[in-house]
Parts: C-alpha cells; sequence; structure tokens
C-alpha cells in the first residue's frame, strides 16, 4: 500500500485516554494564517478532533499568527497548557525561502521540546505544491490536523 491510497490520519481510538480524563486537560494551537485555506483546514481537524474525544470547547486555546515562521515564538508563549500544536503550511516556490523557513520552524519546535515541559507537535505541511498540501487538509490522504491532535493527546498523557 503507497501514501496515494492509504488515509495518512488513521487512527486506534482505543489507544486513547479516557474522556473524563481529557475533560480536564488544556490544549494550545497555533495557527499560521499563510496560506489560510490550508491551515483552517487543518485546525478544524484538530479541534474537531479533541472535541471528539472529550477536550472541553473551553480548554482549547488558539492563537493565529501571521505566518510559519511565527508559530514558535506564538507556541512558546503558550502558559497552562498540557500540549501545544504548531499548525502551518509552507508550499516549494521558485526560490530558497522555503529552506528558510522550513529550517526555521523546524528548529524552533524542537529547541521548545527540549527545553519546555510542554509537548509541542509539528503539524505543519511542507510540500512541493498546493495539492500535495490539500491531500494532506481533509483530502485523499487525511488531515494533518486530525493527526496533531492525536498526537498532542497521547504526548500529554505519557
Amino acid at each position: 500500500m503507497t501514501t496515494e491510497d492509504h488515509n495518512l490520519s488513521d487512527y486506534n481510538a482505543d489507544s486513547l485516554p479516557e474522556p473524563d480524563v481529557l475533560s480536564h486537560q488544556r490544549y494550545a494551537i497555533v495557527v499560521a494564517d499563510w496560506n489560510a485555506d490550508i491551515t483552517h483546514k487543518l485546525l478544524e481537524g484538530a479541534v474537531k478532533t479533541l472535541l471528539e474525544h472529550g477536550v472541553e470547547q473551553e480548554n482549547i486555546e488558539i492563537t493565529h499568527v501571521p505566518g510559519t515562521v511565527e508559530l514558535t515564538y506564538a507556541a512558546a508563549c503558550c502558559e497552562y497548557v498540557d500540549a501545544i500544536i504548531m499548525i502551518g503550511c509552507v508550499i516549494r516556490g521558485e526560490t530558497p525561502h522555503f529552506d528558510y523557513v522550513c529550517q526555521s520552524v523546524t528548529q524552533g519546535m524542537t529547541t521548545l521540546n527540549l527545553k519546555a515541559d510542554i509537548p509541542v507537535i509539528f503539524s505543519v505541511l511542507t510540500t512541493n505544491d498546493k495539492q500535495q498540501a490539500l491531500d494532506r487538509a481533509g483530502g485523499k490522504l487525511g488531515n494533518k490536523g486530525v493527526e496533531g491532535a492525536i498526537t498532542a493527546i497521547k504526548m500529554a498523557n505519557l
């Protein structure tokens, strides 16, 4: 089976904590508004998944930032949460800007995970073209926002 014919967002809900545990936990989502047609679909997937598994709406803090580079700073500002999900989308263009943005956000997320007591989840799409991003934002390959929410739940409950 190749990635072209497998929804990458499939998961086993039985492997997650009970809703009564999750109802007391807080989650932060920082989302880049650059490529909003993609990132807001990822955001919807993450929020829907958290709610479906018992996280209370008032325990989901959402912060919008202009672009993917700004995700790290916003994530570092989140306090009193059990996990943070960083959502962004960087699509390769004709200049090396793609490489710098991807390197910056990846390094920033890694630094946060090494220094903070809160898991920071990388739900940033880095694709060669817009269609690849759409396929991963609710398209044929699932929704990376759903995956981020499931990962956040698992990491918050290690």
